[in-house]
Parts: structure tokens; C-alpha cells; sequence
């Protein structure tokens, strides 16, 4: 039965061919796809054109560059930085190189010749941290592109109270049309476009074609919604669609029959 293939290409790093081929063989028999540089540059060069790699095993020492200056590399290929976990392999046993590199930014080391299967366990570790940082990012974007549409969506409420403080204090929004329902008082504390908006609720209109129709965004419409129910102390938009029919009407009835 053949493994499946994970999403995250593995990057080896290593100016010795018979290490990066040995690895690269075992690693893609686990189901990884491997790509392999002797250097620094080819390293650079593979990584600035795949952005599959999200894994990069590489030498502490190699003959262009250690792989501390690789990382630093890596990490300034890209105009705009991707996320990526990096393993260290080395031959030596200087506790303070390693102490330091871990400090600068690599996940885990291994010293050479490393045991495949511990070597597998690591990449497989640093596999599921990356995909969890990526799942963090992913939700923070979403989070960040709310955030804008709320401050979009706050400008427009406050170009629109801008609006009401220059209007008359006289509002013929609040003199009930013919065939509407007399306004209740607790109406009178509303802003005339909340209270247009409470009157397009009143007449069953979607938030969507709320916003349609006063032209601003579904997110505005949503915040007038629930400043028009906190102001009137009533808990949903039937309480609203209600309190601003007329009780003759067909709408008002079948809502309060029992």
C-alpha cells in the first residue's frame, strides 16, 4: 500500500551527493517529495522557485555557506516571507553551535550520520507545526479582512450621523406614511436612518437588500439592526417588523393569531 503524499516539499541541503541521495530516498519512500542542493545558491535558487518547500534539512557546514547563513537566506528570498521549518544536520558535537543555531531560528538538529527513523519522527513533527502556523495565518487574514470590513462599515456610520446632525430637527422620516403604523415613542431616540432602516426590516427586506437599497455595505446594515433593537429594548426582527406594522394588517394578524 503506497503512502500518501504529503503537501509540504522537503528541501535537502548538503555539499556531500551520498547524504542528500541516501535521505532524499527514504524521505520520498515515507511519502515526501524531495528536492535537493549541494549549496547554498542552488539551495536559494530551488526555494525562491517552488513554493511547496516547507521543509528544509541543510549541513551546518557547507563550502559556500554555513546553514545559519542559509537560513537568513531563506528568509529574505521571498518579497513576501513565507513560512517554512528548518532542520539542522551536523558533524560536529559543539554543544554551543548548536545552542546557537536553535537560538537563530532551527526547529530541531541531528547529528550526521543521523538515524533515518529519528529523522523521520523530526519531519514529521515540524510537518504538523507548520501546518498549524499556516492555519494560524490563514485565520488571522480572515480575521484581519472582518476587522476591515467593520472599519469600513464604522465610516459609514459615522459619515451617516454626520449627515443627521445637519438635518433639521424636524424629521418627516419619523411621520408615519399612509398605511404604516404610529410610530411607539421608544422610536423617537432613533437616528432617521436607523429608523429607515427598521422600517425596511418592518417590511421583511433581507439585510442584503437593505444594503442594496441604501447602498452601503450588509455589515453596516447588520450594526444598524442591532443598534435599533438595543435602543427599542426589543429582541429580534419580528419584535421590530411588529411594532411598526399596522394591526389591521394581514402581517400583524398572522403573526399575533393563537
Amino acid at each position: 500500500m503506497s503512502k500518501a503524499v504529503s503537501e509540504v516539499k522537503v528541501l535537502l541541503v548538503d555539499d556531500q551527493a551520498p547524504a542528500i541521495k541516501a535521505i532524499s530516498a527514504f524521505l520520498e519512500r515515507q511519502g515526501y517529495r524531495c528536492v535537493a542542493a549541494q549549496n547554498a545558491e542552488q539551495a536559494v535558487d530551488c526555494y525562491q522557485r517552488d513554493s511547496a518547500i516547507g521543509l528544509v534539512l541543510c549541513d551546518l557546514h557547507m563550502a559556500d555557506a554555513d546553514g545559519l547563513q542559509l537560513l537568513d537566506r531563506l528568509k529574505a528570498a521571498d518579497t513576501r516571507p513565507r513560512l517554512f521549518e528548518a532542520i539542522l544536520l551536523t558533524e560536529q558535537t559543539d554543544k554551543q553551535q548548536v545552542i546557537h543555531a536553535l537560538r537563530e531560528g532551527f526547529a530541531d538538529y541531528y547529528q550526521k550520520p543521523a538515524d533515518l527513523d529519528d529523522l523521520l519522527n523530526g519531519v514529521r513533527r515540524q510537518e504538523q507545526s507548520l501546518l498549524e502556523r499556516q492555519r494560524q495565518v490563514r485565520e488571522l487574514g480572515s480575521l484581519n479582512q472582518r476587522l476591515h470590513e467593520l472599519a469600513e462599515s464604522l465610516d459609514e456610520l459615522y459619515l451617516d450621523l454626520e449627515k443627521a446632525r445637519g438635518q433639521s430637527l424636524q424629521r418627516r422620516s419619523t411621520d408615519p406614511a399612509e398605511g404604516e403604523a404610529e410610530l411607539p415613542a421608544v422610536f423617537d431616540k432613533l437616528s432617521p436612518r436607523q429608523l429607515e432602516v427598521a422600517r425596511l426590516v418592518s417590511k421583511g427586506k433581507t439585510n442584503f437588500q437593505i444594503a442594496c437599497e441604501l447602498g452601503i455595505t450588509e455589515n453596516t446594515v447588520k450594526l444598524y439592526v442591532s443598534q435599533v433593537l438595543r435602543l427599542t429594548h426589543m429582541h429580534n426582527r419580528t419584535q421590530l417588523a411588529l411594532a411598526l406594522t399596522p394591526r389591521t394588517s394581514p402581517v400583524h394578524q398572522r403573526f399575533t393569531a393563537h
